[in-house]
């Protein structure tokens, strides 16, 4: 399998008012394969978000490089789509579904003859061909989401960076989102880097997950290989051993900033 991200030696500090610096992230290492939906978890402000602006081209590293296809990444690129969490900022209230997905076709010069046909498949595919006239005011929060990652699709990236994209969505929805980003990627084989806080949300999604330590000078503590067999839910008895494992993972980690957070009482 070829390797389509490497992550190598990252590092990132950022600048603080005063003139100091708070490190972020401390040498980062990982390789994900093409083809594969690498899930990154960890608890809140462990820098996941960080890590995929990074990936993405948004933020430069302090230090350390990202390689795509095995050429360094400093910049945003056409192989790499983003798709937030915030799907209010990510789609045009006054354009309807049809032209929210075909957008970056749009400015890319495609033709209308051509870019509508290709649009539309995209559409089918995340079953919004019935609603290609809607305007995002017409739609559930689940529907909205679905236009963000057809249009996404429709630019063709080799990669799909997801931060926590069904975060704010109701249980039933996300679960549902769930299966359908998962028939999405087997039919694509899209590349998928999913940013998750969720330990169920990475175990039910992923072919490989990455555990990040507690901030500041986050790094990928421990990766997983899922072989979970279907159906991956709770009662599986694989799906809750992977979860107790992780779980005591990030528990260690949390504790970690606790037992810190104690000290500096005592002392005080």
């Amino acid at each position: 399998m070829a390797e389509k991200i490497k992550i190598e030696g990252l590092s990132k500090q950022f600048l603080c008012a005063g003139g100091s610096t708070v490190s972020v992230l401390k040498n980062i290492n990982c390789s994900i394969d093409e083809g594969a939906f690498y899930c990154i978890l960890g608890p809140s402000g462990c820098g996941k978000s960080t890590l995929l602006n990074i990936i993405a081209g948004f933020e430069p590293p302090s230090c350390g490089k990202v390689y795509i296809n095995g050429n360094v990444a400093v910049t945003p690129g056409t192989d790499r789509t983003v798709i937030f969490q915030d799907v209010s900022a990510a789609i045009f209230p006054w354009l309807t579904v049809l032209e929210n997905a075909e957008y970056g076709p749009r400015m890319a010069g495609v033709p209308k003859k051509k870019r509508r046909e290709m649009v539309m498949e995209y559409l089918k595919l995340v079953r919004l061909d019935q609603e290609s006239s809607k305007f995002p005011s017409e739609l559930s929060g689940g529907m909205k989401q679905r236009v963000q990652i057809a249009r996404a699709l429709a630019n063709h990236p080799e990669i799909l960076l997801m931060d926590e994209p069904f975060a704010a969505l109701d249980a039933i929805t996300k679960k549902i989102l769930h299966k359908e980003l998962v028939r999405i990627w087997k039919e694509t084989r899209k590349t998928i880097f999913y940013i998750t806080h969720d330990i169920m949300e990475a175990i039910s999604l992923g072919t490989h997950i990455g555990v990040m330590s507690m901030g500041p000078d986050s790094f990928i503590r421990d990766e997983f290989t899922v072989t979970v067999a279907e159906p991956r839910i709770p009662s599986n008895d694989d799906f809750n051993r992977l979860f107790l494992k992780i779980e005591r993972i990030i528990e260690e980690e949390v504790q970690k900033v606790v037992t810190v957070k104690e000290l500096n009482c005592e002392i005080k």
